[in-house]
């Protein structure tokens, strides 16, 4: 296909005349003048006509030229009427609906030109001229060859020193004058001049001639085949002038010339190496006598296997492009030179040096290996081979390591360490390798070899491999445990011994580099690191180093840090985990022995106490810590991973570490100037302060789970940790290295509990992160160069302020608010500053969200758009009804709504009329509507806040004052009489006649379970609170099930008269009986009865809590949030206040009420005093940590998409368990929630959220994906989900779960131990 600037020049020239001839020629002359040098580079006649053709795509200055302006010129001229014509016609096609783009005009007027009458014409004409021109250029270049040929013989010398050379002729000729080019009968009498019969001088002379030659001129010869066994020959030939002149050549054919070409010199320059090799006349040497690379004959070897080389490195790139055949004659050529081994030729001297030792010596990382496997197109061509014909290369590679780490055991048996000779001076240059040093450096060559063949699926098929004199195979495996046995078996290899190559050739280096490539592509690690042999073996030197036997390992400190590299790399990887947490089987792992994790964590903590001898007191001690520190990081940064390492208390042990590397920093003294102590004393310091920030890093990292936070919060060094976490997210810097992710996980963790809001506060971080929300929504960047004005949003939530807000909804959580806004009024000042910025959560409320009053709208740039932000913001914080209550008791949210909404109000003559619909009022309506209104899916309306297209496009009633309208009221639900349920009484049966605890208890679970599953709707009203009375109190009568000890109380409401309710607490109240109202299960007076429930439990808990000294706000009053668990079950009682009090007496007494009941353990002397101290309740450390680790196992993918969003499970879960799931599901769900976690155990608590995640997997995938996930799961119910069609998913969760999930509940009062 000709270009479309060809088309055009080509058809302009269809009109020349004969006067124009001249012309024409001076200027196609100046253009091939001007491209001279892209077409005397063309490899080819082919590749010079391609660069023509497509001239106007590379080269700028192709509309410049004089020919090209001429051309263009007479175009327009000439075809331009035919063009516009046919324009014309498209256009008015296009106009009636016929046509259908610009692309498709462009290609019928070419279409029709090139079929005109006058297309027809320029083409005709234009082969007239044309061949004209071209034969009037050849014959001026004929004359210039046949001057240039004088000048050749006068002055051949001058000539021969610049055959070499590309440099272009000063003639007129637009030909590279460097080339002399020959016909066939020329080509004919060089093979026979250069026939090895010939006279010395004669092949001399035609060896001169045939590097002045194009070498596609010469491999395109009839004669090639000759000439090719002539130059094979000439390359034995003792005198080097002949065989530089030849490497000379091929060197330049391989740098010219096609694959196609070049193919058959590479393979004929390999098969005269292979017979070299071969041969009885050769003077290689042997290994023994090592390598003198001033010999010449060495010289000449190196100089061919270089450029063998060098086009194995080269060809890689260019293969692709030519059919496979050249290919696998180049690989094959290779690999059968490579494989001459000694048995080949041992009549001649079994002890010679192979062709791969001299491969080695100038590759020694194998580079040209690595190339050639590196694409699947040469890759599966090469590992044919090598499985079909030449697997002895890989034995051979294979065989070599195993020698060499013989030699090493050899070594060190004899006590002679050093395997490798003496340090020589880098300043002279090394013209001689001893065998050792070659052994080593095939080995090097080898190890980097099969390191890049285990990368490959087909390459690992090719194990395992026989070895000389062995009747055992080498596996896969034991490949690996051999390459490990090189990181503390082997010596430190000297860097100067290889002054001609740069780089480390360290073997514990070199297989350190091999196993982290593995580690980084999951099918490798699987296949050859996740086993426990090579684990074991990895492992091995710190087992002994734990059991005090005594072993040599080089460089010890060094060698462990690069076993603990890998190591961080395998915990890093799910299934590399569970290996190294569960020993390759979490079911079937074996109790009484101990997994790798097991020994790494006994390892690290004995590093840290400086418990090991061989290794105390050297200077890379500190790295060495770190480094295992960071192998038990990647462990204990997941649920599981903790779980296992908890017993080891490992976060104490940094803990202390950390906090003597703090006194010792303190310690060092300023260094006065002038003395000799300034750079050890900086260098001490400096040394300190890494050390310090290291442990910091490592601490900060068990607030990756909340059980971790926990930990990290009894350490006493959150707000440290927070410190340096504010000080690294500042300046943008990576979590770790095998961190995804960044800090959005841990800041979310952190802010679903007190002390870690309060840290995240103190370190500046959320002063920052209202500083660059107010920037984005207000301010716009300041280092943004303004060079137009930015567009009027048109989402509420526009994308430069989306990811502020994200980071605000993840921050803002219930425990969060408390502490960060309690008690707090915001400033509602007379005057605020256009530069004035917000500096904390109060601001922002009293900014963005209550804008009550002229001076606060005046203040913000874009009003709008802020104020809608803060009403998104306000809508997602109020789904928490904790939040809400707060809001609503501080700052009578509902009032400030109502009265913007008055004001929103169109006045006219006769009084009020419509209200004004705009994004504003659309937003506070809704708001008001989800504050005001409790139920679930199906019992509460919300409006939309989307308009319609229409004449009505709001056709939700606004409001300024309540009672809501009507429209927003779903139907009630009807009360149902199942009492002639033949299942349910056998239930009732059950629990009026217990009899043996545990066949009783597990007959009731049983048939409760049936019921749930054939008839869930039986389980509701008077039935479910005499279900859960029964069985709760039968329960609490068996101290067997009894957890908690309770001290007797009379509920007499003599003694509540001078207690009094927080406003949270009022405000709940009327929420819980305007919702039981709606249900019609409350009735007139409610009201007194729930405050006198919510007083009695007030009074009964109290008497089991403890006095804690803390500055957290939620521990220093009563319990922060509203009991959403006593005015649940007072609504499941239908307000009958003397059945709800002793219920929750009863039920304070089992294990059960410390999970559903957060109002229960509040401050309690049921917990360690450190656990009540931190203000963490067990819901989260316990119940949402489990969440989190199954949530990883049984739903990956809605795990993961949580790590990408920054959100965590455990702070939504956090925010629907302690609300008892109010306003996400119906009452009905709610009821079966807690009749379930009562009848079948608390852990039914975390199979429930696990079900609700798998409800929701579908919807949370695609929120991931518009990155509104968070925002999501707090605003949406959980639409038809309903607990008993999840109840055999929770079944099965039991089966496998139970176990360990009850044995840590029942630890909650022990936690921290």
């Amino acid at each position: 296909m000709y270009s479309y600037s060809t088309f055009i020049c080509f058809t302009q020239m269809s009109h020349f005349s004969c006067e124009d001839e001249a012309l024409l020629q001076s200027m196609l002359r100046q253009l091939l003048q001007s491209v001279k040098e892209k077409i005397t580079g063309a490899p080819s006649v082919e590749c010079a006509e391609e660069i023509l053709l497509h001239l106007e795509e590379t080269d700028e200055n192709f509309h410049n030229y004089e020919f090209v302006k001429y051309l263009r010129q007479y175009i327009c001229n000439t075809l331009g009427s035919v063009i516009e014509e046919e324009t014309e016609k498209c256009t008015s096609a296009q106009n009636q609906g016929e046509g259908s783009g610009y692309d498709t005009l462009v290609q019928h007027v070419t279409k029709k030109t090139r079929e005109s009458k006058e297309y027809r014409e320029m083409m005709h004409s234009l082969k007239n001229v044309m061949m004209v021109v071209v034969e009037s250029l050849i014959n001026k270049f004929e004359e210039d060859q046949m001057r240039n040929k004088e000048m050749h013989r006068k002055t051949k010398k001058e000539q021969h020193s610049a055959y070499y050379t590309d440099n272009c002729s000063d003639s007129d000729s637009s030909f590279n004058q460097s080339y002399t080019f020959m016909n066939q009968e020329q080509l004919q009498l060089l093979v026979e001049r250069l026939d090895p019969a010939q006279p010395k001088e004669v092949r001399q002379e035609a060896m001169q001639t045939l590097c002045s030659a194009p070498p596609s001129d010469v491999l395109n010869c009839e004669s090639w085949s000759n000439l090719r066994k002539h130059l094979t020959m000439c390359l034995s030939d003792p005198d080097s002038t002949f065989s530089d002149k030849i490497l000379r050549f091929y060197a330049k054919t391989f740098s010219s010339s096609p694959l196609n070409m070049t193919r058959e010199i590479y393979t004929s320059l390999a098969k005269h190496l292979e017979l070299y090799f071969l041969s009885g006349e050769n003077c290689v040497s042997t290994i023994s006598d090592g390598i003198d690379i001033t010999n010449p004959e060495i010289i000449r070897l190196l100089k061919k296997v270089r450029l063998l080389n060098e086009y194995q490195r080269e060809v890689p790139s260019f293969w692709i492009r030519h059919p496979e055949k050249y290919m696998e004659e180049i690989v094959e050529s290779t690999l059968s030179l490579l494989s001459v081994k000694r048995e080949q030729r041992h009549l001649v001297c079994p002890t010679l040096l192979d062709p791969v030792y001299f491969l080695a010596l100038l590759d020694i990382k194998a580079v040209w290996f690595k190339k050639w496997v590196h694409a699947n197109y040469s890759r599966t061509v090469v590992l044919r081979l090598l499985e079909k014909k030449y697997k002895s290369l890989i034995n051979a590679s294979v065989q070599q390591c195993v020698y060499y780490f013989e030699s090493c055991e050899s070594a060190v048996a004899t006590s002679t360490v050093n395997v490798l000779p003496q340090q020589y001076s880098s300043n002279n240059q090394k013209t001689f390798y001893s065998g050792k040093e070659l052994q080593y450096i095939y080995f090097v060559h080898s190890l980097c070899l099969l390191g890049r063949l285990l990368i490959y699926k087909q390459g690992r098929n090719l194990f395992p491999v026989q070895l000389e004199n062995r009747k055992d195979f080498v596996s896969l495996t034991d490949l690996l445990v051999l390459f490990i046995r090189f990181i503390y078996c082997s010596p430190t290899c000297l860097t100067t011994t290889l002054t001609v190559h740069t780089g480390n050739y360290s073997p514990a280096i070199l297989v350190t580099e091999v196993l982290q490539i593995l580690c980084d592509r999951t099918e490798c690690a699987t296949e050859c690191l996740y086993t426990n042999t090579v684990i074991d073996a990895l492992l091995h030197p710190i087992h002994n180093l734990l059991n005090g036997k005594e072993m040599y390992i080089n460089c010890p400190e060094t060698s462990l840090i690069h076993i603990a590299d890998i190591l961080a790399r395998i915990a890093a990887v799910e299934d590399g985990l569970s290996l190294l947490l569960y020993g390759g089987n979490m079911n079937t792992a074996k109790k009484d022995s101990l997994t790798a994790a097991h020994t790494i964590v006994q390892f690290t903590k004995k590093l840290l106490d400086e418990n090991i001898s061989v290794l105390s007191g050297t200077e890379m001690l500190p790295a060495l810590k770190g480094a295992f520190i960071f192998v038990c990081r990647q462990m204990y940064g997941t649920c599981e991973g903790l779980q296992v390492l908890i017993p080891y208390g490992l976060h104490e042990s940094i803990a202390d570490a950390w906090k003597k590397a703090s006194s010792l920093s303190e310690r060092i003294p300023t260094p006065v100037p002038g003395t000799d102590s300034i750079s050890s004393g900086n260098q001490e310091s400096q040394n300190i302060m890494v050390w310090e920030e290291t442990l910091l890093d490592d601490l900060l990292n068990f607030a990756a789970t909340p059980k971790g936070l926990l930990l990290l919060q009894n350490t006493g060094a959150l707000n440290e940790c927070v410190t340096f976490m504010f000080s690294r997210f500042s300046k943008k810097l990576q979590v770790s290295g095998c961190e995804r992710f960044g800090y959005g996980v841990m800041v979310t963790q952190m802010a679903a509990t007190s002390p870690g809001a309060v840290a995240l506060q103190r370190s500046g971080f959320i002063k920052a992160l209202i500083t660059e929300l107010w920037a984005v929504l207000e301010c716009g960047r300041d280092d943004l160069r303004v060079t137009h004005p930015s567009s009027t949003p048109v989402d509420p939530i526009d994308r430069s302020c989306q990811k502020s807000f994200l980071a605000l909804v993840n921050l803002l959580s219930y425990p969060a608010i408390y502490e960060l806004i309690g008690d707090q009024e915001i400033p509602n000042k007379p005057e605020y500053s256009l530069r004035e910025v917000p500096t904390n959560v109060t601001d922002v409320i009293d900014r963005l969200i209550i804008l009550n009053s002229d001076a606060k709208i005046h203040s913000l740039f874009n009003y709008e758009q802020s104020h809608i932000f803060g009403l998104r913001l306000l809508s997602v914080l109020c789904c928490d009804l904790d939040t809400l209550l707060l809001l609503e008791s501080q700052y009578k949210l509902s009032e400030v709504l109502l009265n913007a909404q008055k004001e929103n109000i169109i006045e006219t003559s006769e009084g009020p009329g419509n209200f004004i619909i705009d994004g504003l009022s659309v937003e506070r309506n809704h708001i008001l509507v989800r504050i005001n209104l409790t139920g679930g899916p199906a019992e509460r309306i919300l409006p939309q806040r989307v308009l319609n297209k229409g004449t009505d496009p709001y056709p939700w009633s606004m409001f300024s004052s309540y009672p809501l309208p009507r429209c927003y009221l779903s139907e009630a639900p009807r009360k149902a009489d199942f009492r002639q349920d033949s299942d349910l009484n056998k239930l009732l049966a059950f629990l009026k006649n217990p009899d043996k605890q545990l066949v009783w208890i597990e007959n009731c679970r049983k048939q409760f379970c049936k019921i749930m599953k054939a008839k869930p709707d039986v389980i509701s009203g008077t039935i479910l609170s005499e279900l859960i009375e029964k069985f709760v109190l039968h329960l609490s009568e068996n101290p067997s099930e009894c957890y908690f000890s309770t001290e007797e109380y009379e509920a007499d409401d003599a003694n509540v008269k001078n207690e009094s309710l927080s406003s949270v607490q009022q405000l709940g109240i009327k929420m819980t009986v305007r919702y039981g109202k709606y249900l019609n299960l409350l009735k007139d007076g409610a009201e007194n009865d729930l405050c006198l429930v919510l007083m009695h439990c007030d009074k009964f808990l109290k008497q089991q809590q403890t006095t804690v000294k803390s500055s957290l706000r939620c521990l220093q009053e009563g319990y922060a949030g509203y009991d959403w668990f006593a005015s649940s079950v007072f609504l499941i009682m239908s307000g009958e206040r003397g059945k709800t009090l002793t219920f929750l007496q009863q039920f304070s007494s089992l294990l059960i009420s410390a999970f559903l009941w957060l109002r229960r353990l509040h401050v309690s002397v049921h917990l360690p005093i450190d656990t009540a101290e931190s203000g963490i309740h067990p819901i989260y450390f316990c119940s949402a940590h489990y969440i989190e680790m199954l949530l990883k196992a049984e739903l990956p993918l809605v795990f993961s998409a949580f790590c990408m969003s920054g959100f965590t499970p455990s702070q939504i879960c956090q925010q629907w368990l302690a609300q008892c799931f109010w306003n996400y599901l119906d009452w009905s769900e709610i009821c079966h929630y807690i009749a379930t976690c009562i009848f079948l155990g608390p852990d039914y608590q975390i199979y429930m959220c696990i079900s609700v995640f798998k409800h929701l997997q579908q919807d949370i995938l695609q929120h991931t994906q518009t990155q509104d996930l968070q925002v999501f799961l707090k605003e949406e119910a959980l639409h038809r989900f309903r607990v008993s069609d999840y109840l055999e998913y929770m079944g099965s969760l039991e089966a496998t779960y139970r176990p360990e999930l009850l044995r840590d509940m029942r630890n909650i009062r022990m936690q921290s131990a």
